[in-house]
């Protein structure tokens, strides 16, 4: 059944409660409805066309409506919708396991599924915490963290993130943790005489607290939502070097850089890195259904065997773990990267990319531009010599993304920082005009600063 404009706007504004909104400015705006998709592109209720430059909350991999992600939707639709993993299995989860074991970093050979990126996260918290009371060392609880991590926004999720704006307020629900800094060079203080300062603190951390450390868990090469701050080549290394050194478990999220994004399937690879736990979920089915996994090596799911009354069963689970319809596109998924050989076509796409963002470094309001791969951050600043940031109240990455609307984009800043994220299958041309509209709508949005 249709239903008029007026009225979809009347209900949502009567009843729907928007993520990561501020509801009071949001419902004196225009509504945008987004109604259906084709490719790189989104339709709203009216029917404009806009580029969906960040792939629906960076999910999106091979276009909106892709035919054989649809055929196998379908396909799994006329053989079971859903069917429990809790001592049962059926076809799309146990190939799509396989699957994941197979092109995973080496050594992750075990599959854990759950529904989405914060779940995929609890349940790598989880299985390192109980991996160590197994092995008959409780004291190994804590988790080390980087300051501006972003994991999700579940409890355990929360409790391992570092950014205030989001997580300040749950604190008092929160379990403690250490904290190293991020790699966050335009604003260090310490930028001149850095001595990669950032990764010796971790190290320091992790030598003086391993024996109580659980695990250290960081998105590799490139914190997103704190504003998209890449890692120094070579620090991803480092931090494997010292929790092998010190016996303490590396859990590696990505969730967001996962599955092409940085120009490898896995971000991890570009270091030939393999972390102990492995999170993964939004672009696992290409951006259409919810479903995560977490990986672990063997010898982490050797340490939960032994004998029932032992209990050392790993007590958790979720009702749509491994849903058949989710696990059947992302087979579908999987297949597109080989048939297409779509990371060999990243390359080119990079490079464009980057030389469209060097053609914008000289705009003075734009003081950071952050990139690895297609994920793309642009930091915008009220005094580009000084880097002094723009006034909150004066929201400048929204109207950026209100004036690249306009334009016939659909963009997301992370505070002043607008963010780039495109699906892969996005043309050199689509690329260059997506390009030109975030330059058109930064002009427009920094106007009269």
């Amino acid at each position: 059944m249709a239903y008029e404009r007026d009225t979809l706007v009347r209900w949502d504004r009567d009843h729907l409660w928007h993520p990561f909104t501020q509801m009071a400015g949001f419902c004196q705006e225009e509504l945008l409805i987004i109604t259906r998709g084709e490719g790189v592109y989104l339709y709203d209720s009216e029917g404009r066309r806009y580029l969906d430059g960040v792939s629906s909350l960076w999910a999106n991999l091979h276009g909106h409506r892709r035919p054989e992600l649809d055929r196998a939707l379908i396909a799994q639709l006329e053989q079971v919708a859903h069917s429990t993993l809790l001592g049962l299995a059926h076809p799309p989860a146990i190939l799509l396991a396989r699957r994941l074991a197979e092109i995973a970093p080496a050594g992750l050979t075990r599959v854990f599924f759950s529904d989405n990126g914060s779940t995929a996260v609890e349940a790598a918290l989880k299985l390192a915490f109980q991996y160590w009371r197994n092995k008959g060392q409780p004291q190994r609880q804590r988790f080390l963290k980087l300051s501006g991590a972003y994991h999700g926004d579940t409890l355990g999720a929360v409790a391992v993130g570092g950014i205030p704006l989001f997580h300040e307020t749950y604190r008092p629900l929160l379990f403690e943790t250490l904290e190293a800094p991020a790699t966050y060079c335009y604003r260090c203080l310490h930028l001149k005489d850095c001595q990669t300062q950032c990764l010796t603190r971790l190290e320091e951390l992790v030598a003086a607290h391993h024996q109580e450390l659980a695990a250290v868990i960081l998105e590799p090469l490139m914190q997103g939502a704190a504003g998209m701050i890449p890692q120094p080549p070579g620090y991803l290394t480092k931090v494997r070097e010292a929790t092998r050194r010190h016996g303490v478990l590396l859990i590696a999220d990505e969730v967001a850089v996962g599955f092409g994004r940085t120009g490898k399937m896995f971000a991890c690879e570009h270091e030939q890195v393999s972390p102990d736990l492995l999170c993964l979920a939004k672009g696992l089915t290409g951006g259409y259904l919810p479903l995560a996994a977490t990986l672990a090596t063997d010898e982490i799911y050797q340490g939960f065997l032994g004998e029932y009354q032992e209990f050392k069963t790993f007590f958790h689970g979720h009702t749509y773990s491994g849903n058949p319809l989710a696990a059947a596109v992302a087979l579908a998924s999987l297949d597109i990267f080989q048939k297409e050989r779509l990371l060999e076509e990243l390359p080119g796409k990079i490079e464009l990319l980057s030389t469209r963002l060097a053609e914008m470094a000289a705009h003075p309001h734009i003081g950071d531009i952050r990139q690895r791969g297609l994920m793309v951050g642009i930091e915008l600043v009220q005094d580009k010599n000084t880097r002094e940031p723009f006034p909150p109240a004066r929201r400048t990455g929204h109207r950026v993304i209100l004036a690249a609307r306009q334009l016939g984009a659909i963009l997301r800043p992370l505070g002043d920082t607008i963010v780039l994220m495109p699906p892969l299958c996005i043309s050199l041309e689509e690329l260059d005009t997506l390009a030109a509209i975030t330059l058109e709508a930064i002009r427009r949005g920094t106007a009269a600063a």
